[in-house]
């Protein structure tokens, strides 16, 4: 759409440019052969600076709407990410402790770890709705220290799956612009829910580093030690997480490591 404005922008500017001139050189001659030819002129140049006028009008409107059109969709698939992290993180996870505690109770299995899953889906909940309360006051602009939410979530991780999540920091940590901030956590929200999903069982790491310039962010597990259960949805995660990447000039590794699973986050800060 853009572009189209562009084109069709320089074409009237040409065009009218032209006509100019060559109206400008008609009221010289004009004039010369008598008032009447002069006037002539003078209204045809009149005219056609009208149109110019009024094409540079609908021209500006024509940008202004496509800009706002973008402008919608950004913020469309800004709340399309923000929606997905902050259900997926908590409820995807849930679903698998639940569907265990169903697994168990159909086929007569130990009803003491079929309370166990029930009460790690609770508490799944409680963080899922805290996280939800932190997510609510990101969009509101308040956006949170990353150091200390990557904690939370490394606790939250030992109390839903019964597996350490072990946290490392390197360099010197420090406030970070908003959007990089924003992404790092969000990053590091949903490659553990990737983890609970298609790992489970396995034990994870984060490693979150302070460099000059830039910020980083690791995230590892194991590899799974327990059957993966068949969840229905997903998909978005990990193009979400590029693209909340790219959007601020960051890049997105991911792919298998050893029996586990990486994903490798950069972006300027």
């Amino acid at each position: 759409m853009w572009a189209l404005i562009m084109r069709t922008t320089v074409r009237w500017g040409l065009a009218i440019g032209g006509a100019t001139v060559i109206v400008v050189g008609a009221l010289g001659e004009a004039f010369a052969r008598g008032p009447d030819y002069g006037l002539m002129a003078a209204f045809v140049g009149l005219t056609l600076g009208a149109l110019a006028s009024r094409q540079s009008a609908l021209a500006q409107e024509a940008t202004r709407r496509a800009e706002a059109a973008n402008a919608v969709l950004a913020e469309r698939s800004h709340i399309a990410r923000e929606i997905h992290d902050i259900l997926a993180h908590s409820l995807s996870a849930q679903i698998v402790h639940l569907e265990g505690a169903r697994l168990l109770l159909s086929r007569d299995g130990d009803r003491v770890q079929a309370l166990d899953r029930v009460e790690r889906a609770r508490n799944l909940a409680k963080s899922g709705l805290e996280e939800t309360r932190r997510a609510l006051a990101t969009l509101r602009g308040e956006i949170p220290e990353p150091k200390e939410v990557i904690a939370e979530l490394a606790e939250e991780f030992y109390a839903s799956t019964g597996r350490p999540c072990d946290v490392q920091v390197t360099g010197v940590p420090r406030e970070l612009p908003p959007q990089a901030g924003l992404a790092v956590v969000r990053t590091a929200q949903e490659a553990l829910t990737n983890v609970r999903k298609h790992a489970p069982g396995a034990r994870a790491r984060i490693t979150l580093r302070y460099l000059g310039g830039a910020v980083g962010l690791e995230v590892t597990d194991t590899g799974a030690t327990e059957p993966v259960l068949e969840i229905e949805g997903g998909g978005y995660g990990l193009v979400g997480m590029r693209e909340r990447a790219e959007l601020i000039g960051g890049t997105l590794e991911t792919g298998p490591e050893g029996k586990g699973f990486r994903v490798a986050l950069r972006v300027p800060a």
